[in-house]
Order: C-alpha cells, then structure tokens, then sequence
C-alpha cells in the first residue's frame, strides 16, 4: 500500500517540479490537484497529462481487480468454515467495507473525468467535486461503520419514527 502511494505521488511531484509557472498562481481548488497545477504551466504538459491519465487508468482498473480478488478470498474463506450467523456477520462486515471503498472511489473518479472531460464547466462543478472527493470519506467512513452498532440503527429508527408520529 506504501508503495503503490509513492509511486503514485512522487512521479507527479517531479514532473511539476521541472515546469515553469507562468500563469495564474490560483488553484480552482482548496488543495494541490495535479490536473489543475498543470493548468498553470506555461511549457509543453504532454508528459504530464498522459502520467496522470495512466495513474487515473491505473487505479481505475487496478484497485478495483484488487478489492475483487480480495473480496473473493475473503468470501471464499467464509462460505467454507463458517456457519450461517457467522457468515451473515461477515458479509455485514465486508458490506460496510465495500461501501467504504465506494465512498472513497466514486468521488476521485469524478473528480478525475471532470478534469479530464469537463475542461469547460464551470469552476463550481470542480470545486464542489474536489471538495466531495475531499470530504467525504472522512465523514461517511463513521457513518457507514457505526450504523452496523445495533444501539445507533435502534436509536436513528427511534428517531425517524417518533418524527413520523407526532
């Protein structure tokens, strides 16, 4: 995991570090987003489009053949030592997780083919994207997790229902 994250950074910090910066020095977003420090070179960005649309492809298509190949491992291992309480346990376990990836990876897509695709939307749409990608695992990552808690889903149906009542 270390590894997959430098060598998905550090190629990009390099490649930037040998541009010249000539226009604008204001990024569309609240942090460093190598599509948008391209944005303001003033030099040929060949190199550096096609690095980051193969690291977009690179994690589009590698992580989720990873997450898969490790689910099926894990799924194999629990339909064939566990009893059924244990195994409903478990695929909860590995629901919660999947949601997790998902929250994390549909964002960075979008956030990507916006860049990519989108060059003339409005600088709204990559705003509110990039702060999405940024914000929302963090934040839903405990949702997802304690809503399993059976306490928490007691009380949030506690709650939804006594509104619904009065």
């Amino acid at each position: 995991i270390i590894g997959r994250c430098v060598l998905a950074v550090l190629p990009s910090l390099f490649l930037l570090k040998r541009l010249p910066f000539c226009h604008s020095h204001q990024l569309s977003h609240s942090y460093c987003l190598h599509q948008d420090m391209i944005r303001l070179v003033c030099a040929d960005i060949r190199v550096n489009s096609w690095y980051g649309f193969a690291l977009v492809l690179l994690i589009v298509v590698l992580d989720p053949l990873l997450v898969v190949l490790s689910y099926a491992v894990i799924l194999r291992s629990i339909f064939s030592t566990a009893t059924w309480t244990e195994r409903l346990r478990a695929l909860n376990n590995c629901l919660s997780h999947f949601l997790a990836v998902l929250v994390l990876y549909v964002p960075m897509i979008g956030v990507s083919m916006t860049h990519r695709f989108a060059k003339h939307a409005s600088p709204l749409v990559h705003v509110v994207l990039a702060n999405i990608y940024l914000l929302a695992p963090p934040v839903m990552n405990p949702i997802i997790y304690s809503v399993k808690t059976k306490q928490i889903r007691q009380r949030i149906f506690h709650l939804l229902f006594w509104r619904k009542v009065q």
